[in-house]
């Protein structure tokens, strides 16, 4: 990545950070531009993005953070290389190609100029585009190894393939499990503890066809893909899923879905045997799930402490298989109800009634050099991410993921 940034002049390197502060005020107001001008120009863009991200803004603020970061960091962009990896395993489980950039970039640029108006100078524009070209660049390579590694795997392939749901299964009262074989009889590729497809879906009625990325909630290795879909129902504040009603209401076993391939850089580390701490909320029990499989069939001596959090029991997805995984004398489980009923009450694993605080995790993780992984909504991983700091774990030892685009927990 050091070589690709040497192109750049220094004096564009200078104009790109010179813009960091404008870019942090007016990022998301850009990006916004961006969205709404690309997809009016190409609808058929609509295919690959989520509509339902859009709306919300959490899109554009994810944009406008990577961009953020490219410019803040455009003298030395292997800094940001986590990033990319991110984006980038996005983009695969998305089917995003190489033709995407240009319009991409042209777009970005047009926005600029809109939003900046006077301000966006010739000059900046300029600097903008030599700075996008190469960063483009970037993502363009580090996707095309990650889709030539995924279709070079044994049982891999690239872009979607058809799979028949074998079988589906109630899980608690808002989540279901989706056991996926592929329609052509073929072995399916292995994948990492973590990981997730994306699930191609054409609903009758619907102009364009929703992708969605969900994680691989059960242990690889077992011939079967399985995926748990919460239905998100409608809220005050965003309307009601249209995909995972969808899955819930009308896909049956038997039927066939389209699935990438798996992608996606949260996963355990299982070159490590340090203990692990695995900190879920809700449907952000689904990549953990996988994690605490694997560890306790390929690592059984590794300690793993397991902590869930939901509303009540009504709610709580995979009990009896955490039960079952508990029996292993390395293997420690936990449960916190916010508003617990008298029979939750009874749970064997109950230890907390309200939220999930840093006084409790104490109680129950003895070893602040374990290795913590969550994963839930926003704000619940924000009060994870503030209680492991405030304890004092290092960040080599914290590991998230966002469901959809990334957000920044350290506010």
């Amino acid at each position: 990545m050091n070589a690709t940034t040497k192109s750049l002049s220094q004096k564009t390197i200078e104009i790109i950070k010179s813009t960091v502060p404008v870019l942090e005020q007016h990022g998301e107001q850009i990006t916004k531009w961006f969205y709404r001008t690309m997809f009016s120009n190409h609808p058929e863009l609509l295919n690959i993005f989520n509509h339902a991200n859009q709306k919300q803004g959490r899109q554009q603020r994810a944009l406008a953070q990577a961009i953020y970061e490219a410019a803040k960091h455009i003298e030395h962009l292997e800094a940001i290389m986590p990033l990319v990896q991110q984006i980038a395993h996005k983009h695969c489980s998305l089917g995003i190609k190489p033709e995407h950039y240009p319009i991409v970039g042209k777009h970005l640029l047009l926005a600029i100029k809109e939003v900046l108006k006077e301000a966006a100078t010739d000059e900046i524009i300029n600097a903008w585009a030599e700075a996008y070209e190469i960063i483009a660049d970037v993502f363009i390579k580090v996707e095309a190894q990650l889709y030539e590694e995924a279709a070079s795997k044994r049982g891999g392939w690239k872009d979607f393939r058809r799979f028949i749901v074998q079988k589906k299964v109630k899980e608690s009262d808002v989540i279901t499990s989706f056991y996926f074989v592929p329609e052509d009889g073929g072995e399916i590729s292995e994948y990492l503890p973590g990981q997730y497809v994306s699930v191609r879906v054409s609903i009758p009625g619907d102009q364009y066809t929703h992708i969605r990325q969900y994680s691989l909630s059960d242990a690889p290795g077992k011939g079967y893909y399985r995926i748990s879909v919460k239905r998100e129902a409608a809220t005050a504040d965003k309307p009601a899923g249209i995909v995972s009603n969808y899955l819930h209401d009308h896909i049956q076993e038997g039927d066939v879905l389209e699935l990438s391939a798996p992608f996606g850089v949260f996963t355990l580390d299982m070159a490590k045997e340090t203990p692990i701490v695995l900190i879920s909320g809700g449907v952000g029990i689904t990549p953990l799930m996988s994690m605490a499989s694997t560890a306790v069939s390929r690592q059984p001596n590794r300690q793993v402490t397991f902590i869930h959090a939901a509303i009540n029991g009504n709610v709580h997805a995979f009990d009896q298989d955490l039960r079952r995984l508990a029996e292993h004398p390395a293997f420690s489980y936990h449960v916190c109800y916010q508003s617990p009923s008298e029979e939750d009450r009874k749970h064997p694993y109950f230890g907390k009634e309200g939220f999930i605080d840093l006084s409790w995790i104490q109680s129950v993780v003895s070893n602040k050099e374990a290795d913590f992984y969550f994963c839930g909504p926003i704000p619940f991983m924000k009060t994870v991410y503030h209680a492991l700091k405030e304890w004092g774990v290092s960040d080599e030892n914290i590991h998230y993921e966002f469901f959809g685009p990334a957000g920044d927990l350290t506010k």
